[in-house]
């Protein structure tokens, strides 16, 4: 998980290049107006990669027990129920 700071919108002008080169490090930078989180300056990565949709390999597992103890009987019987 990246780090994340926070930083006013006066200070963030101020530093823009540290800011920037410290997304380039993989750095968020959350950008505040009198304490309240109004922007977020993040790496390109990060950017690009919340495009699009996203591999499920990294969910496997998650869902254990969502269906009930058979996910094909759960589904039997949601297909049953669309049929009526």
């Amino acid at each position: 998980m990246p780090k994340t700071a926070g930083t006013g919108v006066e200070e963030a002008r101020n530093r823009l290049p540290k800011l920037l080169d410290a997304a380039e490090r993989g750095q968020t930078t959350l950008i505040t107006r009198r304490g309240r989180p109004v922007a977020a300056l993040i790496p390109m990565e990060d950017y690009i990669g919340g495009r699009g949709q996203k591999p499920l390999l990294s969910l496997a597992g998650t869902g254990r027990g969502l269906w009930g103890r058979s996910s094909a009987a759960t589904l039997d019987g949601l297909r049953d129920e669309w049929s009526r």
